[in-house]
């Protein structure tokens, strides 16, 4: 159960990935999988996401824009959707929330609720959940890749995209997607989530800006 102890996640078994070769080592394994499921894992409250319209918006406060950006997506996001079916990829992810929300947090669940909307398999979980396993350090930022791959995603201090680390053991790979899976078993769909805790909030208050590194 997801009360366990997290499987561990030594660095030197991986391989460290600047941000260029992560993002091009990802589009191509996930460009291969066919009759595959893959698991993400989202623990930090607070990203700064780079070449991000919508994003863009919510820093200058421009809620309504922010909104608004990310209903332009939803043609396109439909469209990743019908190609997965087709491909018979079922993506999965697993969003860790803390309360009260941070503006960045509000933010992504309108997004990820656009996204479960086009059929993508999300489900929150309370950090609370979690605190048996994080007694030492919170769970990381992973990605299981069609069950060959696993990314533990890294960002800066202020949550700018930093690369990954990449590993390949099966053992570890295998580890990890069964607890992610846990967890996702444990979760509450998004959409319920959405409509009872996040749909009625107020706007965020604005966030200091802050330059990505």
């Amino acid at each position: 159960m997801p009360e366990r102890s997290a499987p561990a996640l030594p660095p030197e078994r991986g391989e460290r990935l600047i941000r260029a070769d992560y993002r091009q080592d990802f589009q191509r394994r996930d460009a291969e999988i066919r009759d595959g499921s893959s698991w993400k894992l989202e623990r930090r409250q607070h990203f700064e996401e780079l070449g991000n319209d919508s994003r863009e918006a919510l820093r200058r406060g421009d809620w309504e824009g922010a909104l608004h950006l990310l209903a332009g997506r939803r043609d396109r996001l439909r469209a990743e959707a019908r190609e997965d079916r087709r491909r018979g990829h079922a993506f999965h992810r697993v969003r860790v929330v803390e309360t009260p929300l941070t503006p960045y947090l509000q933010w992504e669940l309108h997004s990820l609720n656009l996204r479960a909307e086009c059929g993508e398999r999300i489900r929150v979980i309370g950090a609370e959940t979690l605190a048996p396993a994080e007694a030492h350090a919170p769970l990381p930022e992973l990605v299981v890749l069609g069950g060959g791959v696993l990314y533990n995603v890294v960002y800066t201090a202020a949550g700018v995209p930093d690369g990954a680390v990449r590993f390949t053991d099966a053992g570890l790979v295998g580890a990890w997607e069964t607890y992610i899976k846990e967890l996702y078993g444990r979760g509450e769909d998004l959409r319920t989530y959405f409509d009872r805790e996040v749909a009625h909030l107020p706007p965020p208050t604005r966030q200091p800006t802050t330059t990505p590194e």
